[in-house]
């Protein structure tokens, strides 16, 4: 067998000794045979194959090595001893038939007489030398690892392996570690829990790991049947003229899923942002395809979708406001996260409730080895993150807490009324892992975010984010597994001012959606990756409530009846490859909603635009008795087929059902927005998306290049009338129109992820226009044309570039350019009863300046000294590095009795920041 590490020979020499100097040699069996041609590791795969023996030598020392011999009854030590005979080679057989090949001294496999006794050498051993050898760590890749219930001869067929990779120092579980067979070329990739399941020959197989930012390693296994096996990683660290990424660096190329961006957490941290934090939602907004409205909005449109078309999961629950202060950071703390997954088409039929994408972040499960922390301190927020088992290799735990203290800038601002103003945000992350046993995993998790903010008025703003998980993973078979996950969300907001107690008043929403589902992945051919499940989504909404705000406030009540809903789905998904070019992934989602009571329902009279005035009845329904309900199926399907081992082209079709939908007057994500269930009057939302793509890997798969075209059809989505009032609105369908769309666009997209400087390049042409049907004109928009939605911003562009000057320096610059935001503007003005009005272009008719943006940031390590108290970085950025005075929105103001437009900039400067990174 082969054997990279040569100490462990002597090692394995001297161990059995001390195990079997009393015990007595096994018989040796006679071989036979014909042996011609061969080289000496395809020798010793068929001697094996026939006998117990074992092979132990370096690969590299026998590379040379052929045999051509005719065997007729004889034992190997006599083979051996004709196939060496005048060479280099030496070799030593132990009483358990293990066989140890070597070009330098002769292992013994019996201890000299008196090497124990102090000081006494025989002169045939170097006893100092294998006494050193003893306490050096056998690799892992130097041992054999028998899998199953040992045979002689190995039975043929297939089995399935099984397990855990896993990274060895601190025992967490690693994602889209890739785990393959070089020849026959067989493989998988380990899942968001580090699981995978591979069905391989039975028989002698070299398996090899691959992953991002970890040494690629690789296991020497015989698998006799189905069988667990855990595997683990070390980290690497990567020279200067290294591959950074070599996990699936050609999965754009065989994998069916399109549309999918995997982000690590060095890219994240690679990323200059305005303030200097390391930002996930700033980084999914660099990627092709991905837009946002605002210089601060952490609001995602993807593919022409709305920001609520957007499902975000943390840990499977719903995060339903991802902003803090003011949209400058994200809700997710970088030292937290594990991996984010974001799916723009062919989205998996795991997942559904909404149109555009779905973004999955998982929070990594914590040192399970030992304790340590890591944390940083910034301009505006400081963060740290503690780790550690609770039971060493059982149970583990990782929290982390954020906060900031900005009050200190608003205070440097020359506006005096700016100078009382305060904001503040933080945000508390606790996970726990448990291993109740190889098959049973518990996670649990816990997140709560708070904002609080006031500018320069009384009214103060404050949010909240809560979430909860509970997941428990068992394993049923080798093939089979499943997670039965329930989770909690919770969003609300409130609003309030007491500067005059007779006027105080508080206005609050809020949002709950429990969830309970089970997900099961099955394997049963290497061809074949089965997943389906069920799930139950509860909504609780309360849409609004406005009442006095003390004992001296003569507010009056007014309170928006509570609505609830219930979406409930099943689901089945089948990737199968029909053959090594050409592959197939195919799903069904059936999604089934039911509009729930208590509640009054509004009957409108037919033929005529919904308003207050058209009212004809009032139907009213008890608790949980369903008043409308919605269903249907949700399209899944995928196929790849290859054009060579460096190129594939793919094409993908989906459809999805959205129950729940956001209402908002802003073009951003606001703490103000208010979500509306489906219900007899507003329909939910049908999206259908085709997709195609080509995929061509260059350079030995160092440099990406894709083009992917979509186009989509989407059904029911919400606009606004003129004037709409959505807060505290009974009726809102009155104010509402609901309207079709389509959005298509191409995605080009260029990525180097390896040497000394490595980025990538993205540009996205793509369109989103909305028409209104409405009954009359009334009701109709731009007269029932089409017309550029509010996020329609054509061209985009982005560059993504770091340099590794040495170990201790990196240079990232960025590079955004894109098309302004449609606007509606004020095109002239008109006299009515001696009063002057403004007259109004057409719906979103032109277009703020276009946005561009350049930012650079030096990331400095601290020396790498193995043993010291911390380890740390800095990262010093600049933000807006050419000064750009970018539009964030245009208003007009009546001055002097004339009309006077102004263009509002979030940053007219450059913005430097220092932030201050350490671990422990």
């Amino acid at each position: 067998m082969a054997q990279h590490y040569r100490t462990y020979l002597f090692f394995l020499g001297l161990l059995c000794c001390l195990t079997t100097v009393s015990g007595q040699a096994l018989p040796e069996k006679p071989i036979s045979g014909d042996f011609s041609n061969l080289r000496f590791s395809q020798f010793v795969e068929r001697i094996e194959a026939q006998t117990a023996y074992r092979f132990f030598y370096n690969p590299a020392d026998t590379d040379s090595l052929s045999v051509d011999m005719r065997i007729e009854k004889q034992t190997v030590r006599s083979v051996l001893q004709q196939l060496f005979n005048g060479t280099k080679y030496s070799f030593a057989i132990d009483n358990q038939q293990r066989v140890y090949i070597t070009t330098t001294r002769p292992i013994r496999t019996e201890l000299p007489i008196g090497f124990f006794v102090r000081g006494r050498s025989d002169a045939g051993v170097d006893s100092t030398y294998l006494m050193e050898s003893q306490v050096k760590r056998v690799e892992p890749e130097a041992k054999v690892y028998e899998i199953g219930k040992r045979t002689n001869p190995i039975r043929p067929g297939r089995s399935t392996l099984s397990g855990y990779v896993r990274n060895v120092s601190s025992g967490e579980p690693i994602v889209g570690a890739a785990v393959y067979l070089d020849n026959p070329r067989i493989g998988t990739v380990s899942d968001q829990f580090g699981f995978y399941s591979i069905t391989l020959p039975r028989g002698r197989h070299e398996l090899k790991l691959r992953s991002i930012g970890l040494k690629d390693t690789r296991r020497r296994i015989i698998l006799y049947a189905d069988g667990k096996f855990d595997m683990d990683m070390e980290d690497d660290v990567i020279a200067l003229k290294e591959v950074v990424i070599e996990a699936e660096k050609d999965k754009n190329i065989s994998g069916l899923q399109m549309g999918q961006e995997r982000v690590d957490i060095k890219s994240i941290k690679q990323v200059p942002t305005a303030l200097g934090e390391a930002d996930l939602l700033r980084v999914i907004q660099t990627l092709p395809g991905v837009k946002t409205v605002g210089e601060s909005s952490t609001g995602l449109n993807v593919r022409g979708g709305a920001t609520d078309q957007n499902l975000i999961l943390y840990n499977d629950a719903t995060i339903y406001n991802s902003s803090h202060l003011f949209g400058f950071f994200s809700a997710f703390n970088p030292d937290m996260i594990k991996s984010a997954e974001l799916y723009k088409s062919a989205i998996p039929s795991r997942f559904g409730g909404r149109l555009s994408s779905v973004l999955d972040v998982q929070t990594r499960d914590g040192n399970k080895k030992k304790f340590v922390g890591s944390g940083g301190i910034g301009l505006l927020t400081g963060r740290l993150t503690l780790e550690g088992p609770l039971l060493k290799d059982k149970t583990s735990f990782i929290a982390g807490v954020r906060s900031s203290y900005s009050d200190w800038l608003l205070k440097q601002l020359q506006n005096a009324s700016f100078q009382k103003s305060q904001a503040q945000f933080y945000d508390v992350n606790l996970h726990i892992t448990h291993d109740f046993n190889e098959k049973n995993t518990i996670y649990l998790t816990g997140y709560l975010s708070q904002d609080r903010f006031k500018l320069n008025s009384d009214t103060a703003y404050r949010y909240q984010n809560q979430t909860a998980t509970l997941k428990w993973k068992h394993i049923i078979t080798n093939k089979l597994y499943s997670v039965f996950t329930g989770s909690y969300s919770g969003y609300k907001y409130d609003v309030s001012s007491d500067k005059n107690p007779v006027n105080a008043y508080k206005l609050a929403f809020s949002i709950k959606q429990s969830q309970a589902k089970a997900d099961f992945n099955y394997y049963p051919t290497n061809q074949h990756a089965v997943d389906f499940g069920v799930s139950a989504t509860h909504y609780k909404i309360s849409p609004g409530t406005f009442g006095p705000n003390g004992g001296e406030s003569l507010i009056l009540p007014d309170v928006v009846p509570t609505e609830q809903g219930l979406e409930s789905a099943i689901y089945l998904g089948d990737r199968f490859d029909i053959n090594p070019k050409l592959s197939i992934s195919a799903g069904l989602r059936y999604s089934l909603y039911s509009y729930l009571g208590p509640g009054s329902v509004y009957q409108y009279a037919s033929g005529f635009p919904k308003s207050v005035n058209t009212i004809v009845d009032t139907l009213s329904y008890g608790n949980n008795k369903a008043i409308s309900t919605y269903h249907g199926p949700e399209y899944r399907l995928a196929i790849r087929y290859s054009l060579s081992n460096t190129a594939s082209v793919k094409a993908s079709f989906n459809r999805t059902r959205q129950y729940i939908q956001m209402l908002s007057n802003t073009t951003v994500i606001s703490p103000t927005d208010i979500w509306k269930l489906s219900d007899p009057n507003i329909k939910p939302q049908v999206g259908d998306q085709y997709a195609v793509g080509i995929y061509k890997n260059n350079r030995n798969n160092t440099i990406e290049l894709s083009v992917e075209a979509y186009y989509k059809t989407l059904q029911n989505l919400l606009d606004y009338r003129s004037g709409a009032t959505l807060i505290l609105n009974h009726h809102i369908e009155t104010d509402v129109v609901q309207a079709e769309g389509k959005a298509y666009g191409i995605e080009f997209l260029v990525k180097k992820m390896t040497g000394k400087l490595n980025g990538w390049l993205s540009y996205t042409y793509a369109r989103t226009l909305l028409r209104t049907n409405g009954l009359n004109n009334s009701e109709n928009i731009n007269q029932g044309n089409f017309y550029p939605s509010s996020y329609d911003k054509p061209h985009d562009f982005t560059m993504i570039s770091n340099y590794k000057i040495n170990r201790r320096f990196s240079l990232s610059l960025n590079f955004t350019y894109s098309t302004g935001r449609p606007i509606t503007l004020p095109v002239g003005k008109y006299i009515l009863d001696n009063s002057a009005r403004l007259l109004y272009s057409e719906r979103n008719q032109y277009r703020i300046p276009d946005y561009y943006r350049a930012d650079i940031a030096m990331n400095i390590e601290g020396n790498h000294k193995v043993k010291k108290l911390a380890h740390s970085s800095w990262t010093v950025s600049v933000y807006n590095l050419l000064g750009r005075h970018n539009a964030y929105s245009v208003y007009f103001k009546a001055e002097n009795g004339r009309i006077n437009g102004y263009q509002l900039s979030i940053f007219g400067n450059p913005i430097p920041s220092i932030t201050y990174n350490f671990r422990f």
